[in-house]
């Protein structure tokens, strides 16, 4: 489905992939469009983070065509930011908040540029953002789950992307937390563009403009058009949506 912005950064057809034989996307097409906050749900085991992985130019489809930017995944990877599942993350490695959110900049234009000042400049902006400019001598093992979703927030952040992917960023973190990073999330979509993996339609439905409903296949909806039924076809059972008011 075509999204309701005129200029595309995503642009997926046809879209094929497997895991041996089993197969994991089947026909998948989509637009994304600038400054368009997109919204990824589905069970688990639906694709979801392996197409993620296919956008990130992590892998590559069985057959099909994927553009990001006008470009392969792979020729513009440093234009995009990633924040992986919290499981993906080993918290007792010896490392600073700092310099975790410096890891951010590896291979971006900051580092290649001869300007370490614009470096810094960018990186003491995306703390001072992301409210963790105060822990930055921390060790990231002794932050809250909260805490630690804001350094990896501001590390994908730091190479300045034109697109922004988290996956379940607002896993296993307390309600206060989550309506403050999706609050920031919600400034930056107005100069980038985001794409959030969450089990949490009845929350994201506040902030996404489009839902891409995913189970090997995928169909996409505008917000305003997910009902109960949409979600209990998805889910394959009968779910309960809980309205978020707080």
């Amino acid at each position: 489905m075509r999204s309701d912005k005129t200029n595309a950064v995503i642009e997926i057809e046809d879209l094929n992939f497997s895991y041996g034989k089993i197969n994991v996307l089947s026909d998948i097409s989509l637009e994304i469009g600038e400054e368009e906050f997109f919204g990824i749900i589905g069970p688990n085991a639906s694709g979801k983070s392996t197409l993620l992985k296919l956008i990130l130019g992590l892998i590559a489809p069985d057959s099909g065509r994927i553009r990001v930017l006008g470009q392969s995944p792979q020729k513009v990877r440093h234009r995009i930011g990633y924040v992986p599942q919290h499981s993906t993350f080993r918290r007792d490695f010896p490392i600073s908040v700092r310099e975790v959110v410096r890891l951010g900049q590896l291979g971006s234009t900051y580092i290649n540029s001869s300007s370490h000042s614009q470096a810094n400049d960018k990186l003491r902006s995306v703390m001072e953002l992301e409210a963790v400019n105060e822990i930055e001598d921390r060790q990231i093992g002794t932050l809250s789950g909260g805490e630690l979703q804001r350094v990896l927030i501001a590390r994908a952040l730091a190479c300045d992307p034109e697109i922004l992917i988290l996956d379940e960023p607002t896993a296993n973190i307390d309600l206060r937390a989550e309506e403050d990073i999706f609050a920031l999330l919600k400034q930056y979509n107005e100069h980038m563009t985001i794409i959030v993996v969450s089990h949490d339609i009845a929350f994201i439905s506040g902030f996404v403009n489009r839902v891409g409903c995913l189970n090997r296949t995928l169909i996409t909806h505008f917000t305003e058009d997910v009902s109960g039924k949409t979600i209990e076809e998805l889910y394959g059972g009968s779910v309960k949506m809980i309205h978020h008011s707080h």
